[in-house]
């Protein structure tokens, strides 16, 4: 018997957004953004582009967790900011590069449901 898979709702899922500028002057600097850009890899987020990552999640509920994680390792100096929008939402990001019109990032074919 053929597995069903599920199918989750585009106003469900959440794409959670963490975006940040952090100073890079010196030793301490670059190892704390380094240690918050790692972090973020670990925790299963995309860098979409410089200091912008993204990870999506089957609901809003399953990314609490996470944002708190986030929040306890938070860099000492810089700012952060984390927010949320639905598939729906981000679907209708435009992206470009070099004026041309690019793909986004695609919803994993498979989601973490814990």
């Amino acid at each position: 018997m053929a597995q069903k898979r599920m199918e989750f709702s585009g106003y469900r899922c959440m794409w959670v957004f963490v975006i940040f500028d952090l100073p890079v002057e010196t030793k301490k600097d670059k190892k704390e953004y380094v240690k918050f850009r790692t972090f973020l890899l670990e925790e299963g987020f995309m860098m979409l582009q410089f200091s912008v990552y993204a990870r999506c999640f089957g609901s809003e509920d399953i990314s609490q967790p996470v944002k708190k994680r986030i929040k306890d390792n938070l860099p000492e100096a810089g700012k952060v900011r984390v927010f949320s929008v639905t598939d729906k939402q981000y679907e209708k990001m435009e992206c470009y590069a070099e004026k041309k019109k690019s793909a986004r990032e695609k919803k994993p074919s498979q989601l973490a449901l814990f």
